[in-house]
């Protein structure tokens, strides 16, 4: 699964790893784990996160080839 989260981070004004991680009430090392691609968030924790940012699930995470498989 591919994310935009770093991106999307950015995009809001460069809104911190720690910061985000606060308003959605996880650890910076999850946020870290999430934008490298080694963890895959819960449907809650993905719509928070889309939430806080100002987008949608489909705008921070996208299936790639490979997940079809």
């Amino acid at each position: 699964m591919k994310t935009n989260l770093r991106k999307y981070r950015f995009e809001g004004g460069e809104l911190s790893q720690q910061r985000l991680a606060e308003m959605v009430r996880i650890t910076r090392q999850t946020i870290i784990a999430i934008e490298r691609g080694h963890y895959s968030p819960s449907v809650k924790l993905a719509l928070l996160l889309a939430h806080k940012l100002g987008t949608t699930v489909e705008n921070l995470f996208e299936l790639e080839e490979s997940d079809y498989v």
